[in-house]
């Protein structure tokens, strides 16, 4: 699956066939994609690092929790091969496995 996830591939991973999918909204912007869901225009397909706060704050709720959808699309820290040593960075990498590990809910919104 290249891009971003779509319904038809979210329906696919579920097991659900005979859903058309080219009809209704488009939106190809994540934050407008949240805001839509916040507004009740519909439900969004949204990554969590996106929804983290819109969830925590109770503004939208995960329609079906137990699912996971695998997105090749992720995030990722880079930084030049010389910093590795800055004690800065150490630490901001070990933070950043830490709330990995407990799946952002150790994450503190501001």
């Amino acid at each position: 699956m290249a891009g971003f996830p779509t319904w038809g591939a979210w329906l696919q991973v579920v097991g659900v066939a005979g859903v058309p999918t080219s009809r209704g909204l488009r939106i190809n912007n994540s934050a407008a994609v949240l805001q839509a869901a916040i507004e009740g225009r519909g439900v969004a397909l949204a990554r969590s690092v996106m929804a983290h706060d819109d969830l925590a704050a109770g503004r939208i709720v995960r329609l079906f929790p137990e699912i996971r959808f695998a997105s090749e699309l992720a995030y990722y820290v880079v930084y030049r091969p010389e910093s590795r040593a800055l004690p800065k960075l150490q630490a901001f990498r070990d933070w950043l496995l830490r709330e990995a590990a407990l799946g952002g809910q150790g994450l503190v919104s501001a």
